[in-house]
């Protein structure tokens, strides 16, 4: 069960309840690895007087997010074409640059301009008085567990919901728990030590060791966790969550399918 979730600009943060780490970390791994996404992956150097060489240029513009519409395209080695590279497997970008000037991610330009790179203003290299940057550029659609330029999700992690308690019949008040706490959630409100944002609660138990009395206990819910990831732009981070759990969801189906075929065939 999804109890919260946050979705602000590329980062998304939910709390979700009833399941355990295996199947946490197994969205933390579709997510890393799984998600289709458009990545330029073949550069064509018309000329190129800039002060990196094509390798580095290549590099530097396959790390763009180039904004990715996962039903419109198919990977290149599954195409129609037999990987000649066709409307249905691959979009072009143009680039014709002269210093001097500084040469950003927005100076592409897409042959279908649904598909203009959103954030314009990534550097890419820098021209000087008589240099220039002509190429074409090839983006097609691939995973992560090809290559990293394929990522569509980045920081994703997630920790065991924080439980604290606190026994107020052995609570002296005297704040060594407070000053304790390296995220300052713990904060003494008239005579009682109360927990402000206990998502932000790290589990280091700082304030638990600190505290002679034992009056205040920190564990976790083995069943609850804090999940927390976000995109480069490319994808919407609820869009690539949603394809997370429907490829997870069809791993299972295909799995449960054939463990009822073994078990018909043991009969």
């Amino acid at each position: 069960m999804i109890e919260k979730k946050i979705f602000e600009g590329n980062k998304a943060e939910l709390v979700v309840s009833g399941v355990d780490s295996s199947f946490m970390n197994s969205i933390r791994r579709t997510l890393l690895s799984e998600i289709p996404k458009l990545a330029i992956d073949e550069v064509i150097f018309y000329e190129n007087s800039s002060p990196l060489t094509n390798e580095i240029l290549a590099h530097r513009l396959s790390m763009l997010p180039i904004p990715t519409e996962m039903d419109l395209f198919v990977p290149k080695d599954q195409c129609v074409c037999e990987g000649a590279g066709c409307p249905n497997c691959t979009l072009i970008y143009t680039l014709s640059k002269e210093g001097p000037c500084t040469v950003y991610s927005g100076d592409l330009e897409a042959q279908r301009s649904e598909f203009s790179i959103k954030d314009k203003d990534i550097p890419i290299t820098e021209l000087a008085e008589g240099q220039r940057l002509i190429l074409e550029a090839m983006a097609t659609l691939g995973t992560a567990n090809k290559h990293a330029s394929y990522q569509a999700a980045f920081a994703v992690g997630y920790k065991n919901y924080p439980v604290i308690s606190i026994d107020y019949s052995k609570c002296d008040l005297g704040k060594t728990c407070i000053d304790a706490c390296p995220p300052n959630i713990i904060k003494k409100e008239g005579n009682r030590i109360v927990i402000e944002d206990i998502e932000k609660c790290t589990l280091c138990k700082e304030c638990e060791n600190r505290c002679e009395f034992g009056a205040i206990k920190v564990t976790y819910d083995p069943e609850k966790f804090i999940f927390r990831f976000e995109t480069d732009g490319a994808l919407e981070p609820e869009e690539v969550l949603k394809k997370a759990i429907e490829m997870l969801d069809k791993k299972l189906e295909s799995f449960s399918s054939q463990m009822f075929t073994v078990e018909e065939e043991k009969q």
